[in-house]
């Protein structure tokens, strides 16, 4: 696979993301469904912002690793929060995870009125190989 990044600014790199991402001779694509903060069992947690991120991170890289693909191979991210000042006050346990796993990867942030029963981030990702 080709992965190229295109990012004719510098400003999003401090924020976790690049403006484009252009992907060539790939041998996979995987689509993963939003993973928020639902333990083994399928109850979903009512912890705070910080802790149900931190999960959500651990239920996708757990969904990625069992396809046999790795996080630096996430192309495109989507963030559905209900809050997005609750996230950005934690925003860097997204932005550590992003460079632990150095993604780059084009990424849409949407505040939304309400996820399933008390959840308040979920993310979703399209990955390459």
């Amino acid at each position: 696979m080709e992965k190229r990044v295109i990012n004719p600014w510098q400003w999003q790199q401090q924020r976790g993301y690049s403006q484009a991402v252009e992907v060539r001779q790939a041998t996979g694509t995987l689509y993963c469904a939003g993973q928020a903060a639902v333990d083994a069992d399928g109850h979903s947690s009512t912890a705070d912002m910080k802790t149900q991120l931190m999960q959500a991170q651990q239920n996708l890289e757990q969904v990625i690793s069992a396809a046999g693909y790795e996080c630096q191979h996430i192309v495109r991210l989507t963030i559905y929060t209900t809050s997005s000042a609750e996230l950005f006050e934690c925003f860097e346990v997204f932005q550590d995870w992003v460079t632990r796993h150095n993604i780059q990867t084009a990424a849409t942030l949407l505040e939304v009125q309400g996820l399933f029963e008390t959840l308040k981030v979920e993310l979703e990702a399209t990955l390459v190989k």
